[in-house]
C-alpha cells in the first residue's frame, strides 16, 4: 500500500494502476483528494497521506509520506475521526495562524490493526477498556452494566472498525491468555476453517508412486532430514553422491497440494509464515499438510522439488544445477544433537542405516565447510544464539536455554544456501531476498558506540573488512555475541523484493531467494510455482504469477515482521509474568542498551529478560546486579535498579 501511495503523491500514470490498487484509488477519488491531468494521477496539495501517532494526552500527529523533512502535522483529538496510533490516513491540511501546522483526518485508509486487544480496569465506579499495547482508553460497544459483569482483568478482542466485542480471550491472571493476546494483537489465528481442513484432508495421508509416473523416482537414495528435536514439519532433506560430487537438496513439494486461489492458498497468503511459540507452532498450512502429506517424514514416499547441484571438485563452485520434480523416501529423521555427536566422532549409537548415511554426510560436511569459508571471504557471519524457553503445564516460564549454532546447523544452512542461490539464478523477476548495505551514517553510529567500550577500528571502503576487524577485537574482549548484536542492529533489515538489484549484503550474494521452506513461508511457495511454470515453459502462467509478484513481495515482508513480533511479544509476556513473581529479587545482568532509558539483560537460568533501569549512569556491556522493582504484564515492561556493579567495563 505504501508503495502505491508514494506513487500517487509523486504522480502516477493511470495505465500503471494495478487491479489490486483500484479500490484504494476509488476512495481517494471519492474524497476529491486526487487530481487527474493528462493521464496522470496526483494527490491534491491540500491533502496529506501518512501514519498517525498519538501522544498520551490524546493529541495526534501525522507523519506524512513524501514530506519526511517537514514538521509533523498536529491533529486535535476531535479531528482524529476515530483514527488510532499506526493507522494510515488521508488528512486535509488546516490553514491557521497557529505556530504548529495542523490537519484533520478525512478517511482511514488502513487500520494499523483490524482488531485491538483490550483489558478491563476499574477506575472509580467506571469500568474502562484499555488498549493492551498503548494503555490508552478504547471505545467498546458495550454498556457499563455488561462490562461490570465480567471478571477483573478480562481481556477482549475488539473490532477496530465497529468497536464491537469479537471475543472474550480470558483474564490477565491466567498465563494461558498470553498466546491469545500475542496472536490477537496482530490479528493472527491458530485454527483453519472447516473448508480449509476438508481441502487438506482430501489429499490423504500417503503418496502412491504409481500415480506419478512422470516424476523422477529417487526413493532409492538415502536422503535424511536434520531438524530440532521438537520439529513436526520436515520441509528439507539432503543426499550427497560422493563419487559424482553432487548434492541433492529435496524440498517438500507444497505447490502440488496448494493451488492458487484455493481456500488453503488464500489462508496461507493471509498468514504468510508459521509462528513458533515455546510450546507450540501456529502453522501457515493446515497440520494435515504441514505435518503429514507435505512433510518429508522418515520411511514415507513424498513428492519433492529437488535441486541437483554438481560441484566442481577443485573450486567447489556449482557447475550444473538441475531442478527435478521427484519422489523421495527419507531414510532417517535426525536431530541436530545426533548429527553433532557423529561429527564429533561419537558413533556409539549408530546402526546400519546411519552407516550408509554417514558415508556421504561426513565428506559433505568437510566440503561445505570449505564452501562456507569461501563464502565468508565476501560476506558476514554473526553468532546466532537463540533463547529457548521451557514452560510448565500452566504455561509459566520455568527456565531458558541458550542454543548456540553447532556444526550440524552449519551443514544444513550451507546446503540450503546453495539451493536458494541456484533458484535465484533462474529468474530475473520474482521474489528475491534482498539485504541492502548499511548506510555510512549507521556505520558511524556503530563505531561511536563501540568506541565507548574500547573497540576501535578504521572504517574501510570494504564494509566486510570493517566488520571482521570489529569482530576480531570483540573476540579479544570476550564480547563477540554482544558486539554482533550491535552490528546487526546497525544494518538494514532483509526483505522480500521483486527484483534482485540490491543483492544480499549479509551473505555477499548478488542474487538470493528463499526456496527451501514452502511449508512455513509463503514466499517460497510462490517461488516454487514460478520455477515450475518456467520448467514447463508456460509463458501464460509465468506472466500471471509475475503480474502480482511485486505486491506479494511487499506483503510477505510485512507479514514476516508481524510474525516475528508475535513471537517476541509472547516471550516478553512470559518474562514480565515471571518478573512479577520475583519483585524484590536480585539477578546478574549485562547492560545491553544505554539509550534514554537503558536496559540490562538478565543472565543465568532466566536468560534474556530485559530490565529497564532507573539508573542512567551505566556503561554499555557493564556487568551489574539488578533488583526487580515492578513488572507490567500488559505493557510487557520490567523496571529495576542497579544494586551492585560487578565489573566495570
Amino acid at each position: 500500500m505504501k508503495d502505491f501511495l508514494l506513487k500517487i503523491i509523486k504522480g502516477l500514470k493511470q495505465k500503471d494502476v494495478l487491479k489490486s490498487e483500484e479500490e484504494l484509488l476509488q476512495k481517494l477519488t471519492f474524497q476529491k483528494a486526487v487530481k487527474i491531468k493528462m493521464g496522470e494521477i496526483k494527490l491534491d496539495s491540500k491533502y496529506r497521506i501518512g501514519v498517525v501517532d498519538i501522544a498520551k494526552n490524546g493529541t495526534g500527529y501525522l507523519d506524512a509520506y513524501g514530506h519526511e523533512s517537514a514538521k509533523d502535522l498536529m491533529i486535535e483529538g476531535h479531528d482524529l475521526n476515530s483514527a488510532s496510533k499506526g493507522d494510515i490516513v488521508l488528512a486535509k491540511r488546516i490553514f491557521s495562524k497557529g505556530s504548529h501546522p495542523k490537519a484533520k483526518v478525512i478517511e482511514i485508509l488502513k487500520k494499523e490493526f483490524a482488531v485491538s486487544i483490550v483489558y478491563l480496569e476499574t477506575i472509580g465506579d467506571m469500568v474502562v477498556a484499555k488498549n493492551i499495547k498503548t494503555g490508552l482508553p478504547t471505545v467498546v460497544a458495550a454498556s457499563q452494566k455488561a462490562l461490570k459483569m465480567l471478571p477483573k482483568g478480562t481481556v477482549l478482542k475488539v473490532d477496530n472498525y465497529t468497536s464491537m466485542i469479537l471475543e472474550n480471550l480470558g483474564v490477565l491472571s491466567d498465563p494461558k491468555v498470553d498466546e491469545k493476546i500475542s496472536l490477537g494483537i496482530y490479528n493472527k489465528t491458530e485454527f483453519f476453517s472447516d473448508e480449509c481442513e476438508r481441502e487438506a484432508k482430501s489429499y490423504g495421508d500417503s503418496v502412491d508412486k504409481d500415480m506419478y509416473p512422470q516424476r523422477e523416482d529417487l526413493t532409492h537414495l538415502a536422503f535424511c532430514t536434520i531438524d530440532p528435536p521438537d520439529a513436526k514439519d520436515f520441509d528439507d532433506a539432503i543426499y550427497f553422491d560422493v563419487e559424482k560430487n553432487t548434492l541433492y537438496v529435496a524440498i517438500a513439494d507444497v505447490s502440488e497440494y496448494v493451488n492458487e486461489n484455493t481456500c488453503i492458498d488464500k489462508e496461507a497468503k493471509n498468514r504468510g509464515f508459521s509462528i513458533y511459540f515455546p510450546h507450540k507452532s501456529i502453522p501457515m498450512l493446515p497440520r494435515t499438510l504441514s505435518e503429514n502429506i507435505c512433510s518429508l517424514k522418515p520411511l514415507e514416499d513424498r513428492l519433492a522439488f529437488i535441486y541437483k547441484i554438481v560441484l566442481d571438485p577443485k573450486s567447489l563452485e556449482p557447475i550444473r544445477e538441475e531442478l527435478i520434480n521427484g519422489l523421495i523416501n527419507s531414510k532417517r529423521r535426525y536431530t541436530y544433537d545426533q548429527i553433532d555427536a557423529f561429527l564429533d566422532g561419537d558413533f556409539s549409537q549408530k546402526d546400519e542405516v546411519d552407516d550408509k548415511i554417514l558415508k556421504f554426510l561426513l565428506p559433505l560436511q568437510k566440503i561445505l565447510l570449505k564452501v562456507k569459508a569461501k563464502r565468508l571471504s565476501n560476506g558476514c557471519e554473526f553468532s546466532s544464539d537463540e533463547v529457548r524457553m521451557t514452560l510448565d503445564k500452566d504455561q509459566n516460564l520455568i527456565s531458558t536455554k541458550v542454543e548456540h549454532e553447532t556444526p550440524s546447523h552449519g551443514l544444513i544452512e550451507d546446503a540450503m544456501l546453495l539451493a536458494n542461490k541456484a533458484a535465484a539464478k533462474s529468474f530475473e523477476k520474482g521474489i528475491f531476498r534482498i539485504h541492502e548495505r548499511p548506510s555510512v551514517e549507521r556505520i558511524d553510529e556503530l563505531m561511536d558506540s563501540l568506541a565507548e567500550i574500547g573497540i576501535y577500528s578504521e572504517v574501510s571502503d570494504n564494509v566486510y573488512k570493517t566488520i571482521r576487524d570489529l569482530q576480531k577485537k570483540a573476540d579479544e574482549l570476550d564480547l563477540r555475541s554482544e558486539v554482533d548484536r550491535l552490528i546487526i542492529r546497525a544494518q538494514k533489515q532483509a526483505i522480500y523484493y521483486h527484483e534482485s538489484s540490491f543483492g544480499h549484503f549479509g551473505l555477499g550474494f548478488d542474487k538470493y531467494t528463499h526456496f527451501t521452506s514452502p511449508i512455513r513461508r509463503y514466499s517460497d511457495l510462490v517461488v516454487h510455482r514460478l520455477l515450475k511454470a518456467m520448467k514447463k515453459n508456460d509463458e501464460k502462467l509465468i506472466k500471471y504469477i509475475l503480474a502480482n509478484v511485486e505486491v506479494i513481495a511487499m506483503r510477505v515482508s510485512e507479514l514476516e515482521r508481524e510474525s516475528a513480533k508475535v513471537a517476541w511479544d509472547y516471550a516478553d509476556r512470559k518474562y514480565a509474568r515471571w518478573a512479577l513473581e520475583n519483585i524484590g529479587e536480585v539477578f546478574e545482568a549485562t547492560v545491553t542498551d544505554v539509550s534514554s532509558m537503558p536496559f540490562a539483560t538478565i543472565e543465568g537460568e532466566i536468560f534474556g529478560a530485559r530490565v529497564f533501569l532507573m539508573d542512567s549512569e551505566v556503561a554499555l556491556f557493564e556487568k551489574v546486579k539488578v533488583e526487580i522493582l515492578e513488572s507490567s504484564i500488559t505493557a510487557t515492561k520490567i523496571i529495576g535498579r542497579v544494586v551492585e556493579r560487578a565489573i566495570d567495563v
